[in-house]
């Protein structure tokens, strides 16, 4: 090792750059050619007709209004989590800590299943839900229910470490010098972790556009009503609708392009930072 770095030979190096881009491009690159290639194979007029289609609209805006419901819910519960955690000891944090990476380790499936088994027909509180008249599961509260239980451990994983990382003394000093608890927060805190939270909020946001195992079990699968974009694109691709399925899904993975694109500039300009919340 030479000045922290591994000295390997040219060929070696070739090698593992070869093996890595030729990983990438087999199941990342050519998938996602294949996706938009068979979204246009038919000419762009049939591509931008499958988004004219009532129910393809349908699930478009359902899938923005479950991720613009689940995102900023979750970004609540985040900060509140993180602060908690990494400002104060009390009795259960450690099974705060464990509850939070718990959907982490919990099928999708099964998370969906959950909800079913509390809210469904025959569930533990569904004939109460029946007496108020209000439906969960095979409905739009379901979908956003679930959708943030899978997506919630993001933008709290995140943020903690960070937090964690730069301790107490700045808020110490800030409430010895008069500040309150609510402009501390807002003043010192916040701002020294706004580039992780950005980026937990762009990795929950994905997650919640693109969301599958979880919403299936919940949404019934109701055209036009309770079927999100990837819900969408099975039923679709099952129909062998196949130009309208591929544009629906280039339209998804358009959207995680995107979020790649701007989680790779905050990992570039602010790649310390979040190196540095990863580590912990």
């Amino acid at each position: 090792m030479r000045n922290g770095v591994l000295s390997e030979s040219p060929a070696v190096r070739r090698t593992l750059i070869a093996l890595a881009v030729g990983f990438l491009a087999l199941f990342l690159v050519l998938p996602l050619l294949a996706v938009f290639s068979e979204a246009l194979r038919r000419g762009f007029d049939l591509f931008i007709a499958a988004f004219a289609e009532p129910d393809t609209q349908a699930a478009i805006w359902l899938t923005l209004l479950v991720a613009a419901i689940a995102v900023p819910l979750n970004l609540l519960f985040g900060i509140s989590a993180a602060w908690a955690v990494a400002k104060f000891e009390f009795p259960g944090k450690s099974l705060l800590v464990t509850l939070i990476d718990l959907p982490f380790s919990v099928s999708p499936v099964v998370s969906g299943l959950v909800f079913v088994l509390l809210f469904g027909a025959k569930g533990l509180l569904g004939p109460l839900v029946d007496d108020w008249d209000f439906k969960i599961i095979f409905a739009v509260p379901g979908i956003v229910l679930a959708t943030i239980f899978v997506t919630f451990p993001f933008i709290a994983r995140e943020v903690i470490p960070l937090m964690q990382e730069q301790g107490t003394a700045e808020e110490e000093a800030a409430l010895t010098l008069g500040a309150s608890g609510l402009r501390t927060f807002l003043t010192v805190t916040l701002p020294n972790v706004r580039w992780a939270l950005l980026y937990g909020v762009l990795l929950c946001n994905a997650r919640a556009m693109g969301e599958f195992g979880a919403v299936s079990v919940v949404s019934g699968h109701i055209r036009g009503l309770t079927n999100t974009m990837p819900l969408h694109v099975e039923i679709l691709y099952n129909e062998y609708n196949f130009v309208a399925a591929f544009a629906v899904a280039s339209l998804l993975a358009g959207l995680a392009l995107v979020t790649l694109v701007a989680k790779s500039f905050l990992e570039g300009r602010y790649g310390d930072q979040l190196s540095r919340a990863h580590r912990h």
